[in-house]
């Protein structure tokens, strides 16, 4: 199966290819854009409505045009070539409403369809949850290809998780690339990939080893991952920050991160976040869900690699026809007329990582006795399986607390 792409012969500032210009909604604190640029891509336009992550985008991106309502965004540039949403995922997500695309936030990407029905940008580009092919037993996934399929985009998408990109934290994003030009976006996004060297079943703890786990769990998903920490969440409602925990084995204790090194964990460099606002700094709560919210740098930086110099070909041997009445599968491309399954790992770049304890600067938070004696309680009732001596650990740090 070989896919004929234009032939260009511009150089970027870091990559030689294509220089795509983009727009961005939903930008948050400019994960994609950032990524994007450091492959040599050049952003015109970012649409952010939440006022601090505004803010940090006017400091960090001061040259780049800002909008803050995508509703009042009639369309873009003329010279715009590439789109880019990471609508909200809180109607979507295993940990919000599960509304689907009828809640008020995911379904904000009716935004993005009516923007891209009237300008018609060569690509688009979304990133969400992986619970999104899932999610109304994959119904929110066929509502997003078919509305692409109507707007005559071809379409292709790929689980990738951030570990595969050196960053110790797993952190599984669907991202779907859409063209409507020459280029198919199938080989763009599936040419890369290493099989995944991890390990995150719930065994014996073992010596040299991190695990990272979610204190604010534990009757139910406790985000259990060796030697990284599960993914970042933008904290609770009340602007709480809730940091993932990581157990170290040589230590028998749990500690969480400091927010400088969350941003590294997204690839950021420390202290993106850490701006003034009205005379005032930023609250440590809203900084953790700016970077909770965020998407790692490193994956937007490999697309933005694959965009400027695409491939052309897909291994065949690779690609399966896709049946539709079963779950989504992990990566699949496809057009109106015909869909595809496409056997690829979710990671990209490198099978192993950093492991946690090498990657954390040496400042390390502690959790409270309070966290720690309701962590016990909960993961002691519940029926998730633990290693004992992981519970008793924690049982006895949160004596001695």
């Amino acid at each position: 199966m070989t896919l004929k792409h234009n032939e260009t012969n511009q150089l970027s500032n870091l990559t030689s290819g294509r220089r795509l210009q983009i727009a961005g909604l939903f930008t948050g604190i400019g994960g994609i854009e950032l990524g994007l640029h450091q492959s040599g891509h050049e952003t015109q336009l970012m649409c952010e409505i939440d006022p601090l992550a505004s803010a940090v985008l006017s400091k960090r991106f001061g040259n780049v045009a800002k909008c803050s309502d995508v509703a009042e965004l009639n369309s873009l540039p003329k010279s715009i070539d590439l789109l880019t949403a990471g609508f909200p995922c809180q109607d979507i997500s295993l940990a919000g409403t599960r509304a689907g695309l009828a809640g008020s936030r995911s379904g904000l990407i009716s935004e993005v369809f009516r923007i891209i029905a009237t300008s018609k940008p060569e690509f688009l580009l979304l990133e969400n949850v992986q619970n999104l092919l899932r999610l109304g037993r994959g119904a929110t996934m066929r509502e997003i290809l078919a509305e692409l399929d109507r707007l005559k985009y071809r379409w292709a998408y790929r689980v990738v998780d951030s570990r595969g990109f050196g960053l110790p934290q797993r952190r599984k994003r669907v991202i779907i690339l859409a063209s409507r030009g020459d280029l198919s976006p199938a080989p763009i996004l599936f040419a890369r990939h290493v099989d995944a060297e991890t390990d995150d079943t719930v065994g014996l703890l073992e010596q040299g080893h991190s695990y990272g786990f979610y204190w604010t769990e534990g009757r139910r998903g406790v985000g259990w991952t060796q030697d990284a920490v599960p993914p970042i969440k933008g904290g609770s409602g009340l602007g709480i920050p809730s940091p993932p925990a990581i157990f170290d084995v040589a230590t028998m204790t749990a500690t969480t991160p400091t927010i400088g090194d969350a941003e590294r964990l997204q690839g950021f460099e420390c202290d993106w976040t850490n701006i003034f606002l009205n005379d005032a700094p930023i609250k440590l709560g809203a900084r953790w869900k700016m970077v909770g919210n965020a998407v790692s740098v490193p994956v937007a930086k490999w697309l933005g690699e694959e965009l400027a110099q695409p491939a052309s070909e897909l291994d065949e041997t690779r690609v399966s026809d896709l049946i539709e009445k079963r779950a989504w599968p992990n990566a699949a491309f496809g057009d109106a007329k015909k869909r595809y399954a496409f056997k690829v790992s979710t990671h990209v770049e490198t099978p192993t990582h950093q492991p946690i304890g090498e990657f954390l600067g040496l400042e390390r938070n502690s959790l409270s006795k309070k966290a720690l004696t309701g962590y016990v309680k909960r993961a002691r009732e519940g029926s998730k399986r633990f290693p004992p001596e992981f519970i008793d650990a924690l049982q006895r740090q949160a004596e001695l607390s």
